[in-house]
This record gives structure tokens, C-alpha cells and sequence, in this order.
């Protein structure tokens, strides 16, 4: 269950790339009421429903592969087709419909009604809020629920097997692919035309509606590849976007490298591993270079790393299923005075970043009442002497603030911060002027590390009440505390 649900958040992003620039809304869940449950169901139904992703493509460097494989004539064209909005308009009551029938070929009565009755209460909390006012949709699913993925799947896939499969066997469209809304299709013009096929497609179901983009001097983009029709053969090249910039992390910045140098990983893993042609395998190291100088790294660096992968290719690593990952926010290089104590361990370290725009540009003076809807390491102060009290809690602080009022007017001894307002007969105080969220924590493993963390950290300052025990002195506490004051 959700600790502290709150109704999902509406944000929108533009689509740059496209004449316009549409919105594309996407709904934040993951701080729903039935966040949690949604993906059990999500990983359930991907474990239950047995889905033939016949025409799926799993990515676009086995795409290429099989494109440049495939032998063409100098009738073939090709076309590429765009879902409008797949999310909205994916028909929740047919897919159900569909769902249930998929499950009861390969599961029992019981297992498919449990799961179909769930998936019916996921899907009628699509509902979010923006600017503080709820909103229900009429139909579909949002992006960015854990089950709008495999849902749209389910009902794109039903369409796929029904009605274009009749299409298909024609032989007439000699390939039919698609990634999640975008399709390509190669087909022979001696056969059939691009008005008939549109024709077809957009009278299967009227929630679908396909948007044509036809080949231009023999080159059509799809996903990030740029395809080249030649008249026996395809050849790929990278496609980017015109709205493209090649603007990275500055090497200047002060993030981890790791996190530096993950563009130029996936650029230089995506230029080794499509079948490109040498020339224009050149041409993208070039790219990828000048890409590299404009954010003022090192030539050196980015040849050095191209020779790493290039080695690691022809090298089979095995990978340890025992390696256990710990996150370290980086604030400064110090950090890995801490990190490098994990060096030869099962443990891998992953850092995440608090220099980021988001970070940067969010106003200095948070909502206290969104604040006091949050779970984490909170500070108690007392009013009189200003001296404070560190806690965790896995529900919101409100809750927490009326335990503690509760513990003070009922004299209780379980909570060391009403020991000491009582024996000293200080004042309490109101949740705004004694409560505060020190670190939110949604995670609960990590919830009394931080706790000892924080308490060590009054205490060294000398701002902790004496009746809270500091507990055993943790040298990687101390490390860390020694860390944040050197930096």
C-alpha cells in the first residue's frame, strides 16, 4: 500500500519536432493510491498473458540488422505511420474485453477474474490534478501509469492479429514493424499503393487514427535510424531530430564522471553497433567529437573511452548475479573518499546528482503544507530553548506531530522529545513553528541510516536534547559527517 498517496500530477512537455509543437501530457503516478498495486498488476499480466510481439522491433540495432538483410527491387517504397494519441484513445472497455480472453487461454477461472477485477479498479483511477483541481478523463489511459504500456500493447496487438494480419498475408507489404505507435512498411508498388493501404488501416477501428510520412528521395526515418532505399538493398544511417542540439553535461560541471561521459557511452555503443558503412561510421566519430569539444572535454578522454568499448566488444564479461548497488548523492569529488571504501566488495556504487536545472530553478521556500504530507527525517524543535529533536517516520508528519502531542498531554515516557518538553516544562509549539522535514525518504530501508546520520550530526553541533541517545558511534556516519564539512 501507498504510504502517503497523493492524486498524480499533470505535466506536459512539448513536442519541439513536430509543426505546432503539440503537447504531450503525461501524468505523474507514482504517488497515487494505486501506484504500488498497478505495477504488481502490470508484472503479473506481462507474467500471465502470453503476447507474440510478432511485429514488435526490440530495438533499433536489431532493426538495422534485419533491414540490411533484406533483399529489395526497385519497386518497393516505403512509408512510415504515427498512432495519434494511442494513450487516450485506446478503448479501456474492449481491452478488458480482450485482456480476459487472452488470460483464460493459458490460466484458470479464478486466476484471470482476480486479476481482470483489479485491472478494472487500476484503470478507473485515471484521474490527476493540475493547478490544484482534479480531472477525470472520458476514455483511455495516461501516460506514465505502470499498466498504459502493456494495456495499449494488448489492444494494438489484438488489432494486429484481427485485421492487418489479412493484409499482410497478401504479401503485398513485404515488412510491417512497429515500435510502441510508430509503424514503417516496405511495400511493392506493383501491388498495391500507399492510398489503399492508408484506406484500410484507418477504417479498422475508429479510435485509431494514422498519420502517413512517405519516403523522400528514397530515405524515410524511423525510431533513430535514417533507412536508404538503394534499388537492391537498404542502408542505415543515425537519424537525429532537427531540434537536436549537442549540448551534454559540461565537463566543467560538477557531477560525477560516470555521469559525464553516459551520452558519449550511448553514442559511441549506438555508432559501433549499427551496421554502418565505414564513411559514415566516420562521420558520426566526427560528430560525436565536435559534440564532445562543445562541452569541453578532452579529446584524449573521449578516444581513450571509444578504445574501452571497442576492447569490452570482443571481451565476454561475466556478470556477477550476487552485485548489490548502493546510491551516493554527489555533492563534491569527496564523496569517493566514502564510495572507495566499497571498492573491492559485491557492492556497486551509482551516484545521483542534486546539480541539476530542476534543482537549480525550484524555489527556495517550499510548500510547508506539501511538506507536512511527507514521510522522512524530520526535526522536532522545542519553542522555549530552540534545542531539537531528530525522528523518522513512514507516514506523514502531521500524523507524527499528533502522536507527539499526544505523548506530552498523556505523559508519556515512549517519546523522548515529550520527556524532555515535560521535565523542563518548555513549550511545544504548533506543527509550523517546531516541526520541520529535514530529508523526504520514501524508501524504509534507508529511512534509519539517515535518522543516525542527522542525529550525530546535532549532536557534534550540540543542538540535540540530551534525553535522545546518539546510539554507537558509526564510523562511515562520521566519514560522511567528516566529508560534507571538508567540502
Amino acid at each position: 500500500m501507498q504510504k502517503n498517496p497523493q492524486p498524480p500530477t499533470l505535466k506536459t512537455q512539448l513536442k519541439l519536432h513536430k509543426p505546432g509543437n503539440p503537447i504531450r501530457p503525461v501524468v505523474n503516478n507514482m504517488s497515487a493510491p494505486s501506484y504500488k498495486i498497478a505495477k504488481h498488476i502490470n508484472n503479473k499480466l506481462n507474467a500471465y498473458l502470453c503476447l507474440n510481439n510478432y511485429y514488435n522491433v526490440k530495438n533499433s540495432i536489431s532493426l538495422a540488422e534485419d533491414l540490411t538483410k533484406l533483399k529489395i527491387n526497385e519497386n518497393y517504397k516505403m512509408m512510415t505511420y504515427d498512432i495519434e494519441d494511442l494513450y487516450v484513445n485506446t478503448p479501456i472497455e474492449e481491452t478488458l474485453v480482450i485482456t480476459k480472453s487472452l488470460l483464460l487461454k493459458h490460466n484458470d477461472a479464478q486466476v484471470t477474474k482476480q486479476i481482470i477485477t483489479l485491472l478494472e479498479v487500476i484503470l478507473q483511477q485515471n484521474y490527476c490534478s493540475f493547478e490544484n483541481i482534479l480531472y477525470q478523463p472520458e476514455k483511455g489511459v495516461s501516460m506514465g501509469s505502470p499498466v498504459s504500456n502493456t494495456i495499449a500493447e494488448i489492444f494494438l496487438q489484438y488489432i494486429e492479429d484481427t485485421y492487418l494480419k489479412q493484409l499482410l498475408d497478401t504479401k503485398n507489404i513485404i515488412l510491417y514493424t512497429r515500435y510502441v505507435d510508430d509503424i514503417l512498411l516496405i511495400y511493392d508498388t506493383k501491388c498495391i499503393n500507399s492510398n489503399t493501404i492508408h484506406e484500410y488501416i484507418n477504417q479498422i477501428h475508429p479510435n485509431l487514427q494514422l498519420n502517413p510520412t512517405h519516403e523522400n528521395n528514397n530515405c524515410i526515418n524511423f525510431v533513430d535510424l535514417l533507412i536508404i532505399r538503394n534499388p537492391t538493398n537498404l542502408e542505415i544511417d543515425i537519424y537525429r531530430k532537427p531540434t537536436t542540439t549537442d549540448t551534454t553535461i559540461n565537463f566543467l560541471s560538477n557531477h560525477p564522471t560516470e555521469h559525464k561521459i553516459a551520452a558519449y557511452r550511448y553514442h559511441i555503443t549506438r555508432m559501433q553497433s549499427l551496421p554502418l558503412t565505414i564513411e559514415r561510421q566516420q562521420s558520426e566519430w566526427k560528430t560525436i567529437q565536435a559534440m564532445a569539444r562543445n562541452n569541453n572535454f578532452p579529446e584524449k578522454l573521449i578516444t581513450n573511452l571509444k578504445t574501452q568499448m571497442q576492447q569490452k566488444i570482443h571481451q565476454k564479461q561475466d556478470k556477477d548475479e550476487n552485485k548489490k548497488w548502493a546510491t551516493f548523492t554527489y555533492h563534491s569529488p569527496q564523496i569517493r573518499k566514502l564510495t572507495n571504501l566499497f571498492k573491492h566488495t559485491n557492492i556497486n556504487i551509482a551516484f545521483k546528482s542534486t546539480n541539476t536545472i530542476q534543482h537549480c530553478t525550484k524555489p527556495k521556500t517550499p510548500d510547508k503544507n506539501q511538506e507536512y504530507n511527507m514521510s522522512g527525517i524530520y526535526k522536532r524543535t522545542c519553542n522555549t530553548c530552540k534545542m531539537s529533536y531528530i525522528g523518522q517516520t513512514s507516514r506523514n508528519l502531521k500524523q507524527r506531530y499528533r502522536e507527539h502531542i499526544r505523548y506530552i498531554r498523556n505523559n508519556n515516557p515512549q517519546s523522548a522529545y515529550a520527556q524532555y518538553i515535560l521535565q523542563n516544562r518548555h513549550e511545544y509549539g504548533s506543527i509550523t513553528d517546531t516541526m520541520t522535514l529535514l530529508k523526504p525518504i520514501y524508501k524504509m530501508s534507508v529511512l534509519r541510516p539517515y535518522e543516525q546520520l542527522f542525529i550525530q550530526t546535532f549532536h557534534y553541533n550540540g543542538n540535540l536534547i540530551t534525553e535522545q541517545g546518539t546510539g554507537e558511534q558509526n564510523p562511515l556516519v562520521q566519514l560522511a559527517m567528516d566529508t560534507v564539512l571538508t567540502s
